[in-house]
């Protein structure tokens, strides 16, 4: 049986949302929605649709890919129910089917597998167009503190399944671009991260894990995961939801920050969560972490290498930075030349690129 999520070429992406679209079809009439639109929203670890309704709101339904089991899926639903209970956050929260089952296994073509099927409650609000201002910094900063006090209360049960980020899932990330890293880096950047890779892992070890700096977290709170409403933030999208640093959580929001605004998410944050006094040098850890992360997970891409290559003047700025000891953070770094290191040099004389 081929995975459902099959799909390598432009071809077998469009034989993908085909059978997408007709699994949505299938699975909106399990439950009790009087629906009148449904609109596609993207591909990524899960095909998602918008679910309209004239009196009812909105909804959201998600097909997902093999890469988490039923389980893991019912586990994310109970994390959001909980944080909805403790703290009345305003995240997205699962919807019950006809058959009192809120993840479902659809039948879908012959020769495949059978997807897993979840909707829920849409969670209004938009997307922030242009650069954020200090208040809307300062306010993920609250939202990400209340969102981890929250988390850290929650009790869950032998049952609950999700991800671990750590080291481990560090290493296979990493792996995937030792396969992948001459579409968009030359041998010489190629080194530069292997030293930081090695530094990360060296200083994971280094870390003392305990109940004020790890438990439950978002894992992928980058600026297309919140949604503001009357001028206040929401997370959605908690597919990556799992167990790890809460510093690794706030990376994931510095990185496509300016550093005034990183420091002002950071007093937001401590406006609810205080953080160690020396909380900054993992920090950089985790930021620069979660930066090779995002290349390891884009480089398969053939469509995302020119973004990519055009990142790596500010990316191998920050490694430099990381792997010479300096705090780089809440400074502005002035980019790298990249043909310094043959950089483009390497590049063009790739046929692949």
């Amino acid at each position: 049986m081929k995975p459902f999520f099959h799909f390598d070429t432009d071809e077998t992406r469009q034989s993908l949302l085909s059978r997408a679209r007709n699994v949505a079809l299938w699975a909106i009439q399990q439950y009790e929605i009087e629906w009148n639109c449904i609109h596609f929203i993207q591909l990524s670890d899960t095909i998602t649709y918008k679910i309209k309704t004239n009196t009812m709101g909105n909804y959201l339904l998600r097909i997902h890919s093999e890469r988490l089991n039923k389980e893991e899926i019912i586990s994310e639903l109970i994390f959001l129910n909980e944080l909805r209970r403790i703290d009345d956050l305003k995240v997205p929260v699962g919807i019950m089917s006809r058959s009192g089952s809120y993840v479902l296994e659809c039948a879908t073509e012959e020769g495949y597998r059978k997807p897993y099927v979840s909707m829920m409650k849409w969670v209004e609000g938009e997307h922030l167009s242009g650069e954020f201002t200090d208040s809307h910094v300062s306010s993920i900063g609250v939202m990400m503190g209340r969102l981890h006090e929250a988390s850290a209360s929650i009790n869950t049960s032998h049952n609950f399944v999700r991800p671990h980020w750590g080291i481990s899932s560090f290493r296979q990330e990493v792996t995937k671009l030792e396969r992948y890293y001459p579409r968009f880096l030359s041998g010489g950047a190629w080194m530069l991260y292997q030293k930081a890779i090695d530094k990360i892992i060296h200083q994971f070890d280094s870390m003392h894990q305990d109940a004020r700096n790890y438990g439950l977290i978002h894992a992928d709170l980058h600026s297309g995961n919140v949604v503001f409403n009357n001028g206040l933030p929401s997370p959605i999208d908690f597919g990556r939801c799992g167990y790890g640093y809460y510093l690794y959580d706030m990376a994931a929001a510095l990185l496509e920050l300016y550093p005034k605004h990183r420091w002002l998410l950071i007093r937001g944050y401590e406006s609810v969560v205080k953080l160690d006094k020396d909380y900054i040098r993992d920090l950089e850890c985790f930021f620069i972490m979660f930066m090779i992360e995002n290349y390891c997970h884009h480089s398969s891409d053939i469509r995302e290498i020119p973004s990519l290559i055009e990142e790596q003047r500010y990316a191998l700025s920050y490694i430099t930075e990381y792997i010479n000891d300096r705090e780089f953070l809440l400074k502005v770094i002035e980019p790298i030349d990249p043909e310094k290191i043959g950089f483009f040099s390497e590049l063009e004389e790739d046929p692949n690129i």
